[in-house]
């Protein structure tokens, strides 16, 4: 049976590729609360990512490194703590997982990693100056790792627009609200955490075995259209 290992699958994103994977793969969970998830292939292990020593683990087969940040305010209202917080949930964090799991996901058949980007990275938003850089770092991070790691191991990453998950509940926080964010995508729609879900699963999968050092938008067409 695969290993996957999921950083952060408590809620939102994560939440949604751990039960993606559980029907027919090992997963091992770390966030710092548990999954409401009850099922015989999940092992949960509680830590705060950039606090506490990861667990030990034999084998890895995929890594999908979930944790991200909305830290959306006007710069004068940012602090250099703001910057420094979403670079070390976003890459700092993604850093030292795959340092510490490295020798594991060797061992693992085809192995593969998946981390988290952003659509702000591409598309200029106002107010999304920390985060867009966190995660401008994980593009980054996606490129060299990728050169570096081929061909015993694949790192791609996942670019999403918003997403309807605990993360952005104050962004879609009335019907309102989701009628305005749709109307500004060109499909007139946002994400569900089901859809990510399955970009991962394929994304891990050896389906997806020539495809090495890429950003997927994710992006219901705010990206690449102008209607």
């Amino acid at each position: 049976m695969e290993k996957i290992l999921v950083i952060g699958g408590s809620g939102g994103i994560g939440e949604a590729i751990v039960l993606e994977q559980l029907g027919t793969k090992q997963v091992y969970n770390i966030s710092r609360t548990a999954p409401n998830i009850s099922h015989p292939n999940l092992i949960h292990f509680t830590a705060d990512i950039l606090k506490d020593a990861l667990p030990e683990i034999e084998k890895i087969d995929a890594i999908v490194y979930c944790p991200g940040s909305i830290n959306l305010k006007p710069i004068l209202s940012l602090s250099i703590d703001d910057f420094r917080n979403d670079f070390e949930i976003n890459v700092i964090g993604a850093v030292k997982v795959i340092q510490h799991y490295l020798p594991a996901l060797k061992k693992g058949t085809n192995p593969s990693v998946v981390l988290f980007s952003t659509v702000a990275v591409k598309l200029g938003m106002p107010y999304h100056a920390s985060v867009a850089a966190a995660k401008g770092g994980v593009e980054g991070l996606v490129k060299s790792l990728g050169a570096e790691l081929a061909p015993a191991i694949r790192i791609n990453a996942i670019a999403p627009t918003i997403t309807e998950t605990p993360l952005s509940a104050s962004i879609l926080r009335n019907d309102r609200m989701k009628e305005n964010i749709s109307e500004r995508h060109p499909l007139k729609r946002y994400l569900q955490p089901k859809e990510v879900a399955k970009m991962a699963d394929y994304l891990i999968s050896n389906a997806a075995g020539s495809i090495s050092g890429q950003i997927f938008q994710m992006d219901c067409g705010l990206v690449s259209f102008k209607i």
